[in-house]
């Protein structure tokens, strides 16, 4: 009896064991660094564009293109708005995504329901995750809350719900009702709760009220560890819940630089900004594109062109507190803007910066001195109006980028003892002796050495 006792006993530890360990892998992505899911710190965005991603313009025709981006680097898809779109005002033919006739619904420009689930299974399958796209602050014409619930919307003299801003084909929600938040909360948690994605970009976050934002960010993360990315850059956002915001002064002062309006220089005085605008654990998700500056900004084929384009791009991959975000055609690249309103597909052909991406999605994955919070720090390789060069660190980990913002051909070398010896550079993948021998670098030339 006490040895059946004894083997009973080390059978339950064994089996107690497993199911810990069993309980561990499946919350593996339940940990968090700085308060943000730790999935996201070494993670990129890659936004997709349903509608003009493909001839069909579905999600499965879209899913033939997973495993490429898989091997591309791709961690995270981002889809724009999938709900479906109002037909009253619409704007063109199949109108805006971001004029949403009902927030638990799908566009049937894309498929069904279950065509989402299945591509959002599939992503999970490949290990990368999912967020969409979120339209809190407006709704479109017709959504159907207008005539079931027509207090959730601010009434223009008429009294008729409100155009948002300038929009005509949208209607302002009003967030002084309490009603209209639990509902909007609702919708947002249906899309967790039944399509099992990842996180939100929430479009227009900066003009909904921080009290939405902290109540309704907790109750969604305490059903998943997901990543909240909020369109805007006001000191509100992240103070209330969100992981990330936009980089808008940094873009537009990588604009200026790109134009030769500012130098190298200019890019500090957003750094030195953004440490007193923002808390110190706030991530930025950089880019040189997304489908606002493509379609209305000619981004980034107009801000960015030709060989401008990659010193940027390096930048926004490498930058301190950043996640980094391709738009949908970028790696091919296309250098048209897209239509908004209209069907107007991407040919995909020739990739030619598949593998410029790839070098760069991967060394941010492999590499913990890329992490989100990773330290920064400047130093001087050449003219500080032209070079931009800095320093990237975790633990023993270290990524040193150097960058020449300028039309001209630049002098450079390395005089800091801690970065000088053996490192590999990763777009040339060789091995180099880094030293304050000087060097040139070509006009708009970028290096990158991992050590």
């Amino acid at each position: 009896m006490k040895k059946n006792y004894i083997s009973i006993l080390l059978f339950a530890i064994t089996f107690s064991l497993i199911c810990c360990r069993s309980n561990q892998l499946s919350n593996a992505d339940n940990g968090q660094i700085n308060g943000h899911p730790a999935w996201i710190m070494q993670g990129n965005i890659y936004e997709v564009n349903v509608r003009q991603y493909t001839p069909e313009g579905t999600f499965n025709a879209f899913a033939k293109h997973l495993d490429r981006l898989k091997a591309m680097g791709v961690e995270t898809i981002w889809f724009m708005p999938i709900n479906p779109i109002s037909k009253l005002d619409r704007k063109g033919t199949l109108g805006s995504y971001y004029a949403v006739s009902d927030y638990t619904a799908i566009n049937p420009e894309y498929g069904t329901m279950d065509d989402f689930k299945k591509v959002v299974k599939s992503i999970h399958e490949k290990g990368m995750k999912v967020l969409i796209d979120w339209v809190p602050n407006h709704t479109g014409a017709d959504n159907r809350w207008i005539n079931e619930h027509p207090d959730f919307f601010i009434k223009d003299k008429e009294g008729k719900a409100a155009v948002a801003f300038d929009w005509a084909d949208t209607r302002q929600l009003d967030y002084k009702n309490p009603v209209l938040q639990d509902s909007m909360i609702a919708a947002m948690k249906f899309w967790v709760k039944d399509t099992d994605i990842d996180g939100f970009r929430c479009d227009v976050a900066w003009n909904v009220p921080a009290n939405f934002w902290q109540k309704s960010i907790p109750q969604l993360k305490k059903m998943k560890n997901i990543f909240m990315l909020a369109e805007g850059d006001s000191t509100y956002l992240p103070k209330s819940g969100f992981d990330a915001v936009y980089p808008w002064h940094m873009f537009k002062m990588m604009e200026k630089v790109a134009k030769g309006e500012k130098s190298a220089l200019a890019l500090d005085s957003i750094n030195k900004e953004n440490q007193t605008l923002y808390p110190e654990n706030t991530i930025q998700m950089y880019f040189t594109s997304n489908h606002d500056e493509n379609s209305w900004n000619h981004a980034d084929f107009g801000t960015f062109p030709g060989v401008i384009h990659e010193p940027f791009a390096v930048f926004s991959q490498t930058m301190k507190n950043s996640i980094p975000l391709i738009y949908s055609g970028q790696e091919e690249p296309v250098l048209r803007a897209l239509e908004f309103f209209e069907k107007d597909p991407i040919t995909f052909k020739n990739f030619e910066r598949e593998k410029f991406y790839k070098t760069l999605l991967n060394l941010r994955k492999r590499n913990e001195a890329l992490s989100a919070n990773a330290s920064f720090r400047k130093i001087t390789a050449g003219d500080e109006k032209a070079i931009y060069a800095f320093v990237r660190e975790h633990g023993n980990k270290k990524v040193l980028v150097i960058l020449n913002f300028s039309s001209i051909e630049q002098s450079i070398s390395i005089n800091e003892k801690a970065l000088t010896g053996k490192a590999h550079n990763i777009f040339k993948e060789t091995e180099e002796v880094l030293n304050a021998k000087e060097r040139k670098i070509k006009p708009w030339g970028y290096e990158v050495f991992e050590y």
